[in-house]
């Protein structure tokens, strides 16, 4: 795949504080990548050395091949950048304002009513095209941010946390447009939201106190919970135990968890061996006990935990 943007050995100091130490990586075309961390973590320090707001201490970032400090217009007119919060000149109207940034981004005059159409259709903002922004809701302020960040049609986006303030009806709507793009460019989605990461990104970074703590698919992260690929059943307390010394028996299960539901019921989590997946042998010995049961899946674990366990256990979070 072909490398679009590329950190080496990337690292921001303000005087003593140090807010990204000494980051590496690279994201190739057609990736959507989330940028996840603590508060303060790193994460907006980053992405503004990416797009060439903030310039490194030390390390490089290149954008299609041009460095950020050598040659930053040409890494500005191949990003497009939403920041947090979606500046803007909030005495426009939309209309006025999207012109506005087509014309900085070189837009033809005689090609930008077009453009502008086609992106207010796109991010459905018809409604309030010719509309303050100032007097808009947070929703469509950051939807008039997403626009001005595609208008000119950049191969690398960097979007600072694009669903915040949309409801679950937007939000559907921006990760659908993210979807669409994202095979001809780089996404770099900046985020705390998780479900976000799950939803669109096929890869996923967690930074914390400025380190690069973990670097993998959503799978491949959650692999490292203890207790990946968990099978649980439930079944009548009175069987339980019979139930799980008949379980304890199989190859690959490590451990078993009981848990009192209530109401005459009792769930048995059974943990695997190195997260190995063990819900086709679970499900037949269970099935095999004749010991009757009522539910059986696989607990494939969750990213809330998998961000708590990395950015606690490794020192990843701090505030600053």
């Amino acid at each position: 795949m072909e490398t679009m943007v590329e950190l080496d050995h990337l690292s921001k100091h303000f005087g003593s504080f140090v807010a990204v130490d000494d980051i590496s990586l690279q994201v190739a075309k057609g990736e959507v990548l989330g940028f996840l961390g603590p508060n303060g973590a790193g994460k907006s320090t980053t992405m503004r050395m990416v797009a060439g707001f903030l310039t490194p201490t030390s390390g490089t970032v290149t954008v299609c091949g041009h460095d950020v400090v050598d040659d930053p217009v040409a890494v500005k007119s191949r990003i497009g950048y939403m920041a947090e919060g979606s500046p803007s000149y909030e005495d426009m109207t939309v209309r006025a304002f999207l012109s506005f940034i087509a014309d900085i981004r070189g837009i033809p005059k005689n090609a930008r009513a077009g453009r502008i159409g086609e992106v207010v259709e796109k991010i459905a903002l018809e409604e309030v095209i010719d509309r303050s922004i100032d007097v808009l809701s947070k929703g469509y302020k950051r939807r008039v941010g997403m626009a001005q960040a595609i208008i000119h049609d950049p191969p690398v986006l960097i979007l600072d946390e694009p669903t915040d303030g949309l409801d679950p009806n937007q939000k559907h709507h921006v990760r659908s447009l993210i979807e669409e793009m994202a095979p001809e460019k780089v996404i770099i989605i900046s985020t705390h939201i998780l479900e976000e990461v799950e939803a669109v990104c096929s890869r996923a970074v967690i930074i914390g106190n400025g380190k690069l703590l973990a670097d993998g698919t959503a799978d491949a992260l959650l692999s490292q919970l203890p207790d990946h690929n968990a099978v649980c059943i439930v079944t009548a307390a009175a069987s339980a135990n019979d139930l799980k010394s008949k379980l304890q028996l199989i190859e690959g299960v490590d451990k078993i968890d009981q848990v009192d539901r209530g109401e005459g019921t009792a769930q048995l989590r059974c943990l695997p061996a190195n997260g190995m997946s063990i819900l086709d042998r679970v499900s037949e010995a269970a099935r095999s006990s004749g010991i009757a049961f009522t539910e059986i899946y696989q607990d494939r674990g969750d990213l809330d935990t998998m961000f708590r366990q990395i950015t606690v256990t490794e020192g990843g979070s701090r505030h600053a």
